[in-house]
């Protein structure tokens, strides 16, 4: 499942339409390509309807014949069962909610990505294996980074910092602001200070795993939220927010899955130029073809 309905208003446009590989390849054809060689069978993209066309163009039709594709459309107040009315607002509910649009086509485990995150080879491969022999109702996974290797040169990022036992299952995540590298030290802001942060530290770049009945929990989640937010039209709906609930009520553990994979991504403009050197050594070193899809 591919998080692609963001319009990224930092990035200034569609990032995740952008050609960043040799061959104009968006970050999304990489994610696709490793889950294919990790075993997937179907990709399902969360997007906009008003740019449908163009991600079917631009993107879906240079692999639409090696895996199923399905659509699905994630607005701004896309309806909800449980809630008769959403209140209006100017921006999509966040990434739980892309998600749960989805709950009508998806049926078996599934992996969660985002449209404009580079992953990494075996980032899919340690997922694939956990959705295809330990996925369960009260199971699910998360692919953790090391921060240090999730940064931006260019500004600052947020970032679900975790904390997990001695059995590599996550205690909790939460959403750090405004994380970067200031004279040689990471730290995050709170409340207007500064808060530093190891550089080891293990971070979601959401990569999840679940098995489908998640779809329900996430359901009866959102429409508590909702009547919660009901006037504030800055709410997100996180999916880490439904994942520690879960882990609370001891409905849900989450294996860590730990990648040495390096990030990349396009948080910002200026990122685009390291990120399009890094796909093409990743090209050069034999580890993708060129072009990606023959």
């Amino acid at each position: 499942m591919v998080l692609a309905a963001g319009m990224g208003s930092r990035y200034g446009g569609l990032k995740q339409l952008d050609g960043l590989g040799p061959a104009e390849e968006t970050i999304m054809d990489y994610s696709v390509y490793d889950a294919i060689r990790a075993g997937f069978g179907k990709v399902v993209f969360i997007i906009r309807e008003s740019f449908a066309r163009e991600f079917e163009e631009r993107v879906t039709q240079k692999f639409a014949h090696r895996i199923e594709v399905v659509f699905v459309y994630q607005e701004v107040n896309t309806p909800v069962p449980g809630i008769d009315q959403l209140p209006e607002r100017s921006k999509p509910w966040g990434t739980a909610h892309a998600v749960l649009v989805a709950a009508d086509v998806v049926r078996e485990p599934f992996a969660v990505v985002n449209a404009d995150d580079y992953y990494g080879v075996s980032s899919l491969h340690i997922m694939g294996d956990f959705l295809a022999s330990k996925a369960a109702p009260d199971h699910a996974a998360m692919v953790g980074f090391e921060l240090t290797k999730t940064l931006s040169d260019n500004g600052s990022v947020s970032r679900g910092v975790c904390a997990t036992n001695a059995d590599h299952l996550l205690e909790t995540v939460v959403e750090r602001h405004k994380i970067e590298r200031i004279d040689g030290q990471i730290s995050f802001e709170e409340e207007g200070q500064k808060v530093a942060l190891p550089e080891d530290s293990l971070v979601s770049m959401n990569l999840w795993g679940f098995h489908p009945s998640i779809f329900e929990f996430i359901r009866s989640h959102f429409v508590d939220f909702v009547r919660a937010n009901y006037q504030n039209p800055k709410a997100e709906f996180y999916i880490p927010l439904v994942v520690n609930n879960l882990m609370e009520r001891g409905q849900l553990r989450v294996s860590v899955l730990p990648s040495e994979e390096k990030w990349y991504g396009v948080t910002y403009r200026e990122d685009k130029d390291g990120v399009q050197q890094a796909l093409r050594h990743l090209h050069d070193s034999g580890i993708y073809p060129n072009p990606l899809w023959h």
